[in-house]
């Protein structure tokens, strides 16, 4: 028989949710009824939340989601599909948004008016899940045909050429293009075996795909979380279906991940704050009480109590909305990201990001282990990977967000803080031979507003392997910096995405390709990629690591080579119009991967060794060896999932608007730069 599914939160005081498989009717009923009054998403007001669900009971008592098997929902209930313009249908809007916008704050909370954007949700704060819509169509498609049917756009590539896409093609949206290109060349055994792999590795929920465990090695009798499905795992494995022409699986896990999203106390007695998503979850299949032979799924999530170090992940949230970004774009059905609970489930993230504290950057401050390093590796603090990812999110959501009153302050908070972050990160992250030389002669203890050396770094810190290892003509985005601190390590996937983002400028992000070409015996070498470069070593590693056994020198964490990044690579070396360092690359793993069965990293200074606690048929590993061969051979689909530089933010500098007393602002430079 067919199981039962409900969702596990880790709780004591939590209760399960039921998903029956009887479709409720009332829900898309009410809002068909109420549309032409609501308006869709801005008029859903909480005098209405006990109408919406029903019944006040269904969230007090047993809390049920109304989710069918088959998951085959749509937002058409809510939103009509003409109801907003999909090419650049905010880029007006925006601009008014933002110059008419007179605080400087960042933050989305002293903008937002008490009863603006929060009356999406039902009356009851942090015990509130977002709403989930159900439709009573029965059969529907889950890729439409775009409505900009024959209109054409074209994406500059850096290489000089220009690649024309048509979004409405149904070449695209089926993924016949990609299939018809990729048989024009012999496929590879090594491709077909990762092909077969990732399918293996697929988990189902309720009869349906949501996920890919994050390893599959058959001699692992110890699988602890890997056989998980991973936020953060799973973007290549997404990627690879989306480019492949297989969406069904995306937009399940898409929003079985968002009804996971945290709203109840998680982690002891402290909440993470509403809107944090789930570093993984896991499908179980557990008996009914009562019910011999029958059996139910169960979605296991884990906020990060279950995690190595009890750290709840930052970077989970950030994926989520680059791949709704993704989805869209590759597949055309926008109808996901207009759904009423993806825009709530956005807004709960931005509001956790945009929230005021005490830091007085525009950058996320986060601890250890919170991202990809998820072990103590010294990257507290304001930590590259993040920011840029938290850069790329605040675009997405620029594009995806439906503007209208309850959104307004939302989308201008959001663009003063792109402002303020890409400013930033391009005058104070940034090293060059250039920048090490002023570095060098900084004078401390500045205390004036005008200070050069504003965050009192003292030269001394600049190390000794920096000095004869940065390239004349090349540079990259050092991996932290804080008070009296500077982290000069080069940080692999925080550099790439400052390229696929444009959060560097075109000249800074050449500047990191040709540092890693210049470099390629330290940070490709035998396997593509160094997570980061140098290792820490000796007496370094035991006071920032802890002693870590699993993060010792040239391993994991610590300087260990992870083929997964590949694909980033790919994208970036696309972007910026090299696709040959990305071949040289892909090729370089391709030789090995299958060889070695897919390890998830690889030890030594010039990644030799497979990992010495690598799990085998690591599925990212050979999700971004795929991704990264499919993107190669369609680089039009490529630029759909990068962003080129936004010439807005260089016209709304927040930091130059402040009585900071700064003589300049990087706007300028920064437009110098684009020119050259």
């Amino acid at each position: 028989m067919k199981p039962c599914c409900r969702i596990l939160i880790n709780c004591k005081n939590s209760s399960s949710f039921r998903c029956p498989f009887p479709k409720s009717r009332h829900l898309s009923s009410y809002y068909s009824s109420k549309r032409s009054k609501l308006g869709g998403l801005k008029r859903v007001h909480t005098s209405h939340s006990n109408k919406i669900l029903g019944s006040k009971s269904i969230i007090n008592s047993n809390r049920s989601i109304f989710c069918g098997s088959d998951l085959n929902w749509t937002q058409s209930e809510a939103f009509p599909t003409n109801w907003v313009e999909k090419n650049n249908r905010f880029l007006g809007i925006i601009a008014n948004v933002a110059s008419n916008f007179r605080s400087h704050s960042t933050s989305v909370e002293s903008q937002v008016k008490e009863n603006s954007f929060e009356n999406i949700f039902i009356q009851g704060g942090f015990n509130v899940k977002p709403l989930v819509i159900e439709t009573t169509e029965e059969n529907q498609d889950l890729l439409r045909t775009d409505d900009r049917k024959g209109k054409e756009y074209k994406v500059e590539i850096k290489d000089g050429s220009n690649v024309n896409i048509d979004e409405s093609s149904n070449e695209i949206l089926s993924g016949s293009r990609i299939l018809k290109s990729t048989h024009e060349r012999e496929v590879s055994e090594v491709e077909k075996e990762a092909w077969k792999l990732l399918r293996e590795a697929v988990v189902n929920y309720c009869g349906n795909p949501v996920g890919t465990v994050a390893a599959i090695d058959p001699a692992d009798k110890q699988p602890l979380n890997y056989d998980q499905v991973f936020i953060r795992d799973f973007v290549p494995s997404a990627l690879a279906f989306l480019l492949k022409g297989e969406g069904d699986i995306v937009k399940n896990f898409l929003l079985h991940t968002l009804q996971l999203q945290s709203w109840e106390k998680t982690v002891d007695c402290y909440s993470p704050g509403q809107g944090l998503m789930p570093a993984s979850f896991k499908v179980r299949n557990m008996p009914l009480n009562g019910r011999d032979g029958e059996f139910e799924d169960v979605l296991d999530p884990d906020f990060g109590e279950s995690a190595i170090g009890r750290v709840a992940p930052v970077d989970s949230g950030l994926w989520w909305i680059i791949l709704v970004r993704a989805y869209g774009k590759i597949t055309g059905d926008y109808s996901l990201q207009e759904r009423v609970d993806v825009q709530t489930g956005m807004r709960l993230i931005l509001n956790l990001c945009l929230s005021d504290g005490f830091d007085m950057f525009p950058t996320l401050l986060v601890t250890d282990g919170s991202c990809m390093i998820d072990r103590r590796m010294g990257i507290h603090g304001h930590p590259l990977e993040i920011q840029a990812l938290f850069y790329s999110a605040l675009r997405c959501s620029r594009e995806m967000l439906i503007v209208d009153d309850s959104t307004k302050n939302l989308v201008a908070a959001i663009n003063n803080r792109l402002s303020a972050l890409s400013f930033h990160i391009r005058e104070y992250y940034w090293v060059d031979m250039k920048k090490i030389n002023e570095i060098y002669r900084y004078k401390t203890e500045e205390y004036a507003t005008d200070a050069i050396n504003k965050f009192n770094i003292y030269p001394d810190q600049i190390p000794h392997w920096l000095v004869d290892w940065i390239p004349e003509t090349g540079g990259y985005f050092i991996g932290n910096l804080q008070p009296a601190h500077m982290d000069f390590r080069f940080f692999t996937l925080g550099n790439l995405w400052t390229i696929i983002s444009s959060l560097g400028t075109n000249k800074q992000n050449e500047g990191i390709l040709n540092l890693i070409d210049d470099k390629w015996s330290d940070l490709v070498a035998q396997m593509p990629l160094k997570i980061c470069f140098p290792a820490l070593e000796h007496e370094e590693w035991r006071i920032v690591t802890g002693g870590d056994p699993k993060n010792t020198p040239w391993s994991y964490h610590n300087g260990g080579s992870w083929p997964t990044l590949i694909w980033q690579f790919t994208l970036a070396c696309i972007k910026m119009g090299r696709p040959e360092l990305a071949r040289k690359a892909v090729a370089l793993a391709e030789n090995k991967l299958s060889v070695d069965q897919w390890p998830e990293y690889y030890d030594t200074r010039y990644g030799r060794f497979i990992g010495k606690q690598a799990r085998l048929h690591q599925t990212w590993t050979i999700a971004g060896y795929l991704t990264s061969k499919m993107l190669l051979d369609h680089p039009e689909l490529a630029s759909t999932l990068f962003w080129n530089e936004d010439y807005e933010l260089l016209e709304n500098c927040v930091c130059g608007l402040g009585k900071s007393g700064r003589r300049k602002c990087s706007r300028l430079v920064a437009r110098s730069q684009i020119a050259a």
